[in-house]
């Protein structure tokens, strides 16, 4: 602000301007207390900011006439009054440049979080928010305002963001409150109160940040902290914070470099900086202290994608780390973004490479009990996907080339597993369960699912369905040979000649096949229960109809002669529930399937 010209250099000058420094000291005055001269009168602060000056050019004559042996230029005591009225003045300059900064340094306003002006950020964030639907309560809130601030942004016909490439800048005070802030950093750092100045500002920016870092979502947590969370709830913090990220740095942080030069533009660049770093360093390393805990966690393949997804939010991230924070002064978080950066790219490398090797040095030759999903293949996490041909390699990306010849891998690893059942039926139920696992990791995953292609998808779910007809017919092709009607008439009579012992014979086989079939494949273990079910009813379709009708056409012969519960031991619903009990993985007798029927 200017402030009107002084013409009175002498004592009365030093001495009007005593009186106001007096007037407001606030540990004299009750009223002084109470009172913020920035929030008075306009006139009273020029005429509080034109006394400090006067007290300065007193105290910088006094200095000169001792060092010069002179007359005093001002009537004062001596130099240790003025001394004395210096540290009032900047004591109280310090209270109201703390109270203006506290005035207003509220946390970034909700339209404030997204740039209006781009379609494509905005459309993102919206993405984003929608696939948050389902995280847990915890989140609500902060969904909640990243809505609000996507809606206000949607129908804003105006930006307030000064963009330059990704970054934007947002006024975070009114021009009014940086002209008094700049006023009275002016005065105090030329009275030698640097410090003084950098801390309170500091701390109160700090806490606005603070605030701003609680709405997006980001908590105080320590590596360690990080470390030790489960991997299901770091997924949806990973997301989280890939999000916040992007506004912490392009947004909170720029944002907060505009206001340190803005005040402090006039004292010299060295001061913004130590202002700006006084302020952001601490919440910047507790950003980025989230990324450098993923980056050093222990590895396993499913944490591939989201430390690529992190891998490239910090990349995109990285050219603007560097604009905002490109002062010597900042150097250490540029080191820090840039230390990150590599490290999650040498986890990912890590996990594909030890995910191979492991595959490669799988030297078991036990099956797995009951056909179910190998370790191996739950290892695999997020992999996936079926026999390549080489054309189909076009336009892979590297990543993409490297996952798909891993996976082909773990199939060959896992045809070469199935080998070592001795039943047939139970080596393509293994198969089935292993590609079923892999073909929903990859449907749940949508990096994955792009970076596979759904050509590869479809010939994979190929796979698994083919190994459940090939156990179909491994199992019940014998058993349903059972109901047909060859062998069970008696040569030149068609129409009444049946053969008793033969169709006595043929339920007794019937029986015996179905109740061993029953009693070893409760035994074995679907895991996924959609497909479960799926496979018994496959099986109900061909075994029911083929009971029913083979029961319709002879059960009057066996009815007829003697025992013949004996031959006729299941009903068609007998039959229908005890095919429930297939795939369960615990062993049930005949007995057990015999008592139903009673």
């Amino acid at each position: 602000m200017e402030l009107p010209e002084n013409p009175n250099k002498d004592n009365n000058g030093y001495e009007s301007a005593e009186k106001i420094i007096l007037r407001w000291d606030s540990t004299a005055s009750e009223e002084a207390r109470e009172k913020m001269i920035f929030e008075t009168d306009r006139h009273e602060a020029d005429l509080y900011l034109h006394a400090v000056d006067e007290i300065q050019r007193s105290l910088s004559n006094a200095s000169i006439s001792n060092n010069t042996n002179a007359a005093a230029a001002v009537a004062v005591d001596d130099q240790s009054k003025v001394n004395s009225t210096i540290q009032i003045a900047m004591a109280r300059l310090e209270d109201e440049f703390r109270n203006i900064l506290m005035t207003h340094s509220s946390a970034l306003e909700a339209d404030s979080l997204f740039d209006p002006s781009s379609s494509s950020f905005s459309a993102s964030s919206h993405h984003e928010l929608e696939e948050d639907d389902s995280v847990s309560n915890e989140d609500s809130s902060h969904n909640d305002l990243l809505r609000l601030q996507f809606q206000h942004c949607e129908s804003s016909d105006s930006s307030t963001f000064r963009s330059t490439s990704s970054i934007r800048e947002v006024d975070l005070m009114p021009i009014e409150a940086i002209c008094d802030l700049q006023a009275i950093a002016t005065r105090m750092i030329s009275s030698g109160y640097l410090r003084e100045c950098i801390q309170v500002y500091g701390s109160v920016r700090k806490s606005a940040i603070d605030t701003s870092f609680r709405k997006l979502g980001i908590e105080k947590l320590s590596i360690g902290d990080i470390q030790r969370l489960e991997w299901e709830a770091l997924e949806s913090k990973i997301r989280r914070w890939i999000r916040a990220a992007k506004v912490c740095v392009r947004i909170l942080f720029a944002s907060e470099r505009k206001l340190c030069e803005q005040i402090f533009e006039c004292v010299g660049t060295d001061i913004d900086d130590a202002c700006f770093m006084e302020t952001v360093k601490g919440p910047a390393i507790q950003l980025f202290n989230f990324a450098e805990a993923i980056s050093i966690s222990r590895r396993s393949p499913e944490k591939l994608f989201k430390i690529l997804d992190l891998h490239d939010a910090l990349m995109d991230l990285l050219p603007d780390i560097e604009a905002v924070f490109d002062s010597k002064s900042s150097e250490s978080i540029r080191v820090q973004a840039a230390e990150i950066l590599s490290r999650l790219a040498e986890a990912a490398r890590g996990i594909l490479s030890e995910f191979e090797s492991a595959i490669l040095r799988e030297p078991s030759k036990v099956p797995v009990p009951g056909g179910t999903i190998h370790p191996l293949t739950r290892y695999s996490g997020d992999q996936s996907t079926p026999d390549m041909e080489f054309a189909e390699l076009e336009g892979k990306t590297p990543l993409a080339l490297h996952l798909i010849w891993i996976i082909v891998v773990l199939q060959c690893n896992l045809e070469g597993k199935s080998k070592h059942y001795r039943d047939a039926s139970l080596a393509h139920l293994f198969i089935m369960n292993n590609v079923h696992y892999i073909v929903q990791k990859v449907k749940g995953s949508p990096e994955l699912r792009e970076m596979i292609g759904d050509d590869y998808l479809r010939k994979l779910t190929g796979k698994f369905r083919q190994a459940a007809t090939s156990y179909q017919r491994a199992t019940w092709v014998s058993v349903l040979y059972c109901l047909r009607d060859e062998g069970l008439h008696v040569s030149g009579s068609f129409s009444s000649g049946v053969s008793k012992s033969a169709l006595r014979e043929r339920f007794k086989t019937f029986n015996a096949m179905f109740e061993e079939v029953h009693r070893t494949q409760a035994t074995w273990l679907i895991p996924d229960t959609q497909l479960r079910e799926e496979l018994r009813i496959s099986i109900s379709e061909k075994l029911i109809p083929a009971y029913r009708s083979f029961l319709g056409r002879f059960r009057s012969h066996i009815e007829s002669g003697k025992h013949p519960e004996n031959y006729i031991k299941y009903s068609v619903e007998d039959l229908e529930t005890a095919v429930l009990d297939f795939f369960e993985g615990y062993p049930i007798s005949h007995q057990h399937l015999r008592r139903r029927s009673q």
